[in-house]
């Protein structure tokens, strides 16, 4: 490995322990841009002094001639732009290259999410009263009811949990705190879990051996009741928060109070749920208008004979 390179990795290192331990990036996001940076130092053959806005363009091409999708596309340019900002800050480089560099536009992307039905079926799903089953039923009566985060499930802790206000304390990302009303609802399957817990301190969702409970374990978790209820969408445990936001609109809620509850820091994010009420309230409007016009036809025809 020559010189230029070799710094450039120091760079890299020193950027990802920036995002990682001063920003609180979550584990994806430092993976993502760790591995975007290798493959761009890969691709690369200059000192960092050199490398300019044709530099990146080329890479960027590079990328297209290998298929890769607008969308990792848009996340790499992220990196780049993030990496390069942060260099010029430290004084590890003069100039950002990155400047004039735009993402590539999107194709809008919805969200999906779960009828009321369908959360209704995946949660009858978990029937069973072991500590297992209740604490499975407990998971999901949570994210459905709080719209949290999967990550920001797992790392819940029983002092988080106030049960006079009927709140819990979340830490999310970038590690800010915000407290999220609970359902009483989900609150009766969590003390259900709980009578059968053995531990009452710690974390809130522990696995057989009393560790805490991984990301991981709950996307497989979540899986398993979907099929046996027979959900045919992709379901991830990030779909209860799509559905609880979904729903909340639906039902009348305040925008900016959905926006504080799922702890998005702007609230254009939010606003992605507006266009799907929009586009139900579009769905329905078409499916009963083309029926009155139906009826509203034999209507004319029986008159006219």
């Amino acid at each position: 490995m020559n010189d230029d390179k070799k710094l450039l990795h120091r760079y890299v290192k020193y950027f990802i322990q920036y995002i990682n331990y001063q920003k609180n990036y979550s584990h994806y996001t430092v993976y993502a841009y760790s591995s975007d940076l290798n493959q761009f130092i890969s691709f690369i053959n200059r000192n960092v002094e050199a490398i300019d806005s044709e530099s990146i363009r080329k890479y960027l091409f590079y990328l297209k001639e290998k298929n890769y999708h607008p969308r990792s596309i848009g996340r790499k340019i992220a990196c780049l732009k993030s990496f390069f900002g942060f260099l010029v800050r430290k004084g590890y480089a003069k100039t950002n290259p990155t400047l004039l560099i735009l993402s590539p536009k999107m194709p809008e992307r919805l969200p999906v999410f779960l009828t009321i039905e369908e959360v209704e079926r995946i949660l009858n799903a978990a029937n069973n009263k072991s500590q297992t089953g209740l604490r499975d039923r407990a998971i999901m009566e949570l994210l459905y009811s709080t719209g949290i985060r999967v990550g920001e499930l797992v790392s819940l802790r029983m002092e988080d949990i106030n049960i006079t206000d009927e709140t819990i304390k979340v830490k999310g990302k970038g590690g800010k705190e915000r407290v999220v009303p609970v359902g009483s609802y989900a609150l009766n399957h969590l003390f259900e879990y709980f009578e059968k817990r053995d531990s009452r301190a710690g974390y809130v969702f522990l696995n057989k051996k009393n560790h805490r409970l991984t990301t991981r374990s709950v996307e497989r978790m979540v899986k398993k009741y979907a099929k046996i209820a027979g959900i045919n969408k992709k379901i991830t445990p990030h779909i209860f928060r799509h559905s609880f936001a979904t729903h909340m609109l639906d039902r009348g809620a305040d925008l900016r109070t959905v926006q504080e509850m799922l702890g998005h820091s702007d609230i254009t994010t939010t606003q992605t749920y507006t266009h799907i009420t929009i586009r139900r309230l579009k769905d329905l409007y078409e499916k009963h208008y083309t029926a009155y016009k139906n009826i509203f036809s034999e209507h004319s025809s029986n008159n006219a004979g």
